[in-house]
């Protein structure tokens, strides 16, 4: 997602891999710069709030004052954190220099903020992948692994969010090499990006297990579509959540619940743009045992969820930011259309229902 601009004869990554007939090598392991010592991931939870990218109204334009606001509005309102350059930006369909402008706004909020960025990366080749992560640098320091000096972000971010590869659906194996070559020489820790439902590629519990003891590996993003066998196995599993310094973070808005019951450490949520401070009130519900609490709030921001997914994310959430006077348009990029009016109003029926339960709740404390 986030593009480097430099092309393999330019940029030494020292990445020696190999294929041998005992498995993958991945050599020199070195700790992660940029971030938590190790990729430790204590910093990994709550709920971490991936920004749309607002548009001109004719969509030819990135409106960096409203994505700078939005930032600014969310963690007012109680996010951990911000994700730039998610699926929930429309990244695939920025240039280079709109993804470049985006990531700088939101380092920008996250410096002044002193809160947490994740920046998102896509690319299904481990030397692509690796290039991109190579632009995640401090100025301070430099253009990190050889990559070209304009395509450095101004302020280096706390991690990386990364795609597990698409299209090519290499095996669970192949997963874990493809990690543990990017883990090695990233700047900056990696949260892992498991979303089958988009890459094509499902991982088990036991592969989530071994992502895990990676170097320079802080977490997952689980959006598996649900809460399944795997997920129930690796939320279960001490020695590889937890105290593992591993964090599984909710992917699934509608799901979010139930994996925080679970044990999530938290969640990456777009519908969290909207009653922020609700979703932050539902991780905190549940890390202080309130269940009778948490469930009933959760089922209510799950019918929001479900509302704001009515149609492929972010449209409808676009359109109730626009409602709101929180961006100046909807405007979304060929190949989304703007949402039906009739499921951006019922969005709204449902955030007016989360608030009304959380004024009930207040009243009644």
């Amino acid at each position: 997602m986030t593009n480097v601009g430099a092309d393999d004869s330019s940029l030494d990554l020292n990445l020696k891999l190999s294929v041998h007939g005992d498995g993958f090598q991945a050599s020199p392991q070195a700790s992660p710069e940029g971030g938590p010592e190790g990729g430790g991931s204590g910093w990994l939870r709550g709920i971490f709030v991936p920004l749309v990218t607002p548009f001109d109204r004719d969509g030819t334009r990135v409106d960096a004052a409203a994505l700078e606001r939005l930032g600014h509005e969310v963690l007012d309102d109680g996010a951990a954190g911000i994700v730039a350059l998610g699926t929930t930006a429309e990244a695939g369909a920025l240039d280079a220099a709109e993804r470049r402008e985006v990531a700088d706004v939101c380092a920008r909020v996250c410096a002044d903020r002193g809160v947490p960025l994740v920046v998102g990366i896509g690319a299904n080749d481990t030397r692509k992948a690796a290039q991109e992560l190579a632009a995640l640098t401090d100025a301070a320091s430099g253009p990190a692994l050889g990559a070209a000096p304009d395509a450095a972000l101004g302020v280096a971010p706390t991690a990386a969010l990364v795609t597990v590869p698409s299209f090519t659906r290499p095996s669970e194996a192949g997963v874990v090499a493809h990690f543990a070559a990017l883990a090695a020489h990233s700047p900056v820790p990696l949260v892992i990006y498991h979303i089958p439902y988009r890459t094509g590629r499902a991982l088990s519990a036991e592969t989530l297990r071994e992502l895990a003891l990676l170097l320079g590996v802080a977490g997952v993003k689980h959006a598996v579509g649900g809460v399944d066998a795997d997920t129930v196995a690796l939320l279960g599993d001490p020695a590889a959540v937890g105290g593992g310094g591993f964090a599984v973070m909710a992917g699934d808005d509608l799901y979010v619940s139930p994996m925080l019951a679970l044990g999530a450490s938290g969640g990456v949520l777009a519908s969290a743009h909207l009653a922020t401070a609700a979703f932050a009130a539902l991780a905190d519900r549940w890390e202080r045992g309130d269940a009778a609490g948490a469930r009933a709030l959760g089922h209510r921001l799950a019918r929001l969820s479900a509302a704001l997914f009515a149609e492929p994310n972010p449209v409808v959430l676009k359109g109730v930011l626009a409602a709101q006077g929180r961006i100046p348009h909807a405007t979304v990029r060929l190949p989304l259309l703007p949402a039906a009016p009739e499921n951006v109003t019922a969005a709204l029926r449902a955030l007016d229902d989360v608030d009304r339960g959380l004024g009930e709740a207040e009243a009644a404390a």
